[in-house]
């Protein structure tokens, strides 16, 4: 009589877990004990990862959430292990029909680990804010650095590895960039959406810093992972999802929207990183901050901690950028005026707006406005795919009520599947755009409202903001 596919899974999970006893064992506050297995600790024990406890995952978040103090090194720990736990998963319920070898495990839990090794100071707001400020639109990605990271932590620290699983970390690692298309993959198509889903934003990424994110803040997470970890299974070479759970994955979307919303883009969060560009902009041409970004033998020396270079330097050269550091300590902080979201007929042909359309929309009289009282902010927030429902790049399985102790499937087919075939309490928009006005100094708060109100109306012929600026904020108290 055959093996029975229960015994395959208990002699790989007795297999799995005798791997533990030469781990390191780790006890993080979300996932609870990782293991580290020795081969990967040579990377973790390594100066250049180490660094990641030195940024912070929220950038300033903290200054508004205070205990969003968490770092890359416990997320990328995080995403190691779920990483693992997703290969060994679909390992132990399909190793009969899917060839995942041992170097193929490696090889995701490896990237799972090094995935944000690339990031600056600051978390998203040195690449996608700062450095096209003083580099004129530079494309540079914490995905392209990360791939540089990692072949200077082998070559610095003489790491054996195998060359292809090199290859392969560092392909997963891109699949979700710009430059995925560069991959030059063929088969086991399905290992490369583990980590960075580029097909459809399902991934260990997302499912780790989504629930630690939500856990720091003290906010609720309604989104259990668990669900679609324990259910997922590779058809057509493509991780696929039960039809009953597309109210789950939806719930991943909508969670890591709504992060976005009242956390990452918080109005106040947003000043702050407002006055951290250009604190860092000013410091630029002493520290030559945006100088390090080629070269990971630079790059690694890196992180938060500038801040507090900046802060605690006599230079006369840094004093403007020390003062703006000091006006964030003590609170005062550039002033929110109002906002409102662009429409959505409007989004499509949207032009960014700039101070300076702000301060042209004065009217004759009153206070004169200048470009460097007045701080915009445009801010996005979308399901992943911009206006496109993400739902609709998912494939759905239909074994709706399978058992996997008998592996009685209902069906070996796979099929997108549309919002009124889920629910038709489902958002039909799937993208948000805010216009955010700031002034950089609070006796200014009443002259830049009104000539943010006065763009709106030149420009789309009615007031779009839903309220008034407060008078008490106008009088600048």
């Amino acid at each position: 009589m055959g093996t029975s596919w229960n015994d395959e899974v208990t002699s790989f999970y007795s297999l799995y877990c005798q791997d533990r006893r030469s781990s390191k064992h780790i006890h993080d506050n979300v996932h609870g004990n990782i293991y580290l297995d020795p081969f990967f600790l040579k990377f973790v024990d390594t100066e250049q990862f180490q660094r990641l406890r030195d940024l912070k995952q929220l950038s300033l978040s903290h200054m508004v959430y205070p205990g969003a103090v968490h770092s890359r090194f416990e997320h990328s720990l995080g995403v190691y292990w779920l990483a693992s736990e997703a290969v060994h998963m679909i390992k132990a319920h399909q190793g009969s029909e899917i060839d995942i070898e041992r170097n193929d495990i490696e090889t995701v839990k490896l990237a799972g680990l090094l995935h944000d090794i690339g990031h600056g100071p600051f978390s998203h707001l040195f690449e996608r804010e700062f450095l096209p400020r003083v580099l004129n639109g530079s494309k540079w990605s914490h995905e392209d650095m990360s791939v540089k990271m990692i072949d200077y932590i082998v070559d610095a620290h003489q790491i054996e590895i195998d060359s292809l699983i090199l290859k392969n970390v560092k392909e997963m690692i891109l699949a979700s960039s710009a430059n995925a298309s560069q991959m030059t993959v063929s088969e086991k198509r399905f290992l490369y959406d583990i980590v960075a889903n580029g097909r459809n934003g399902i991934d260990v990424d997302k499912f780790d810093y989504i629930v630690r994110d939500s856990r720091a803040c003290g906010l609720g997470c309604n989104f259990q992972f668990q669900r679609l970890m324990e259910t997922m299974r590779v058809m057509g070479d493509e991780i696929c999802y039960r039809a009953k759970d597309c109210l789950t994955i939806h719930k991943l979307f909508a969670t890591r929207a709504d992060l976005h919303r009242t956390v990452y883009t918080h109005p106040k969060v947003k000043a702050i990183d407002l006055m951290i560009v250009d604190a860092l902009t000013l410091a630029n041409s002493e520290l030559n901050i945006s100088a390090s970004i080629h070269d990971p033998a630079d790059f690694w020396k890196l992180d938060d901690s500038i801040l507090r270079q900046i802060e605690t330097s006599d230079k006369p050269e840094l004093k403007k950028a020390r003062d703006l550091i000091l006006r964030i300590r003590r609170r005062n902080l550039y002033q929110f005026c109002n906002e409102f979201s662009v429409p959505k007929d409007k989004q499509d042909h949207f032009k960014d707006i700039t101070p300076q359309d702000i301060v042209c929309s004065q009217r004759n009289g009153g206070t004169t406005l200048k470009e460097e009282d007045v701080a915009v902010s445009i801010v996005k927030i979308d399901l992943t795919r911009g206006r496109s429902n993400p739902l609709e790049s998912i494939e759905i399985e239909d074994f709706g009520g399978f058992e996997f102790d008998d592996q009685d499937y209902e069906s070996d087919n796979k099929f997108p599947i549309r919002d009124e075939e889920i629910s038709h309490l489902l958002p039909v928009f799937c993208r948000d755009m805010v216009v955010r006005v700031y002034s950089k100094k609070p006796e200014l708060v009443e002259a830049v409202s009104e000539a943010f109100l006065n763009y709106q109306t030149e420009t789309y012929g009615k007031k779009l903001q839903v309220h008034d600026t407060p008078e008490k904020k106008k009088r600048g108290k």
